[in-house]
């Protein structure tokens, strides 16, 4: 795995977390226990301190980085979707970051708040607990339901669970030249996006 040290500043990972080798840890990055970091991420902390406490996920392709003398920090159970880029922010506990958004400096997303897929939080913003931000630049549009917070809820622990598989099942290998006859599916729980979750 990308893992490098920097001015004497190794990067914490503790052993129950699972960084994948194609990600890269730079210099004064802690990552606490069941993490979760996919192939692609970039976690530089070469400037700031990155922080990701129990229980996060930061899937594949993020980026996070800082200012100096900064942190850039995941607090328990936060949840980065793929691509999402934050930058001297702070994310609340059982937070959620949608697909390919950008979080800028010194914004709050606060506990069991939400950002959606694709958004601007320009710096400075504050999303309070539980409710949910949109759009660029991103605005709070509305209290998140009890749904939709378990929701979440359940796909981090599905993270925290990849993170164990990963480290006891994910080997390099050669590929099959054919799908072979009844080939299996990865037996997973029966989680479903929150889209369909909704009344039509």
């Amino acid at each position: 795995m990308a893992i490098y040290s920097l001015d004497g500043l190794r990067p914490v990972i503790d052993p129950s977390s699972f960084v994948h080798p194609l990600a890269s840890v730079i210099g004064d990055v802690i990552i606490g226990a069941r993490c979760y970091v996919g192939p692609g991420a970039s976690l530089r902390g070469d400037f700031g301190r990155i922080i990701l406490n129990q229980g996060c996920n930061v899937q594949d392709c993020c980026v996070l980085h800082s200012f100096p003398s900064r942190d850039a920090l995941l607090e328990q159970d936060a949840h980065i979707g793929h691509s999402a880029v934050l930058h001297g922010c702070t994310i609340g506990r059982g937070a959620l970051i949608g697909i390919g958004a950008i979080v800028m400096d010194e914004v709050v997303v606060e506990e069991e708040a939400f950002v959606g897929a694709g958004s601007f939080v320009r710096a400075g913003f504050l999303v309070p607990r539980r409710t949910l931000a949109l759009g660029s630049p991103a605005r709070v549009v509305r209290q998140l339901t009890a749904q939709e917070i378990a929701w979440k809820a359940r796909g981090t622990a599905e993270y925290q669970d990849l993170a164990a598989r990963c480290l006891t099942g994910l080997k390099e290998c050669r590929p099959l030249t054919a799908v072979e006859p009844d080939r299996p599916r990865a037996s997973l729980s029966d989680a479903i996006p929150l889209h369909a979750t909704r009344p039509k």
